[in-house]
């Protein structure tokens, strides 16, 4: 390979833009001014008001239900998308009406 065929390999490349960025990081940080710990410099700003803070606990109970929301849909408009013609469009007719029976019990479900 020539001079300029390894400098455009993707390892090679890869390390020069590493070393670029890490580059940049070093010198922004050698201009940013030194952090001085006043007051209430490093407290979370809420339009003038002092919230203490909380500790909250997500979970993935509603991701999971939307999760599935969107592959029943993604899964279903394939389906459809992908029907022959003919007699076979009632078993698509049917299909639909499964799914909008499957997503009703999904919404509805607490």
């Amino acid at each position: 390979m020539t001079g300029i065929g390894i400098l455009l390999s993707p390892p090679v490349a890869f390390f020069v833009f590493l070393a670029a960025a890490f580059g940049l990081y070093a010198l922004g940080r050698g201009m940013a001014p030194k952090l001085t710990r006043a007051g209430g410099k490093l407290a979370t700003y809420a339009c003038g008001e002092d919230i203490p803070g909380a500790k909250v606990q997500f979970g993935y109970r509603l991701f999971f239900f939307i999760a599935l929301f969107f592959t029943m849909m993604h899964v279903a408009v394939l389906v459809i998308a992908t029907v022959p013609s003919g007699k076979i469009i009632f078993f698509a007719l049917f299909y639909l009406i499964m799914i909008a029976l499957s997503v009703a019990a999904l919404v509805t479900r607490s």
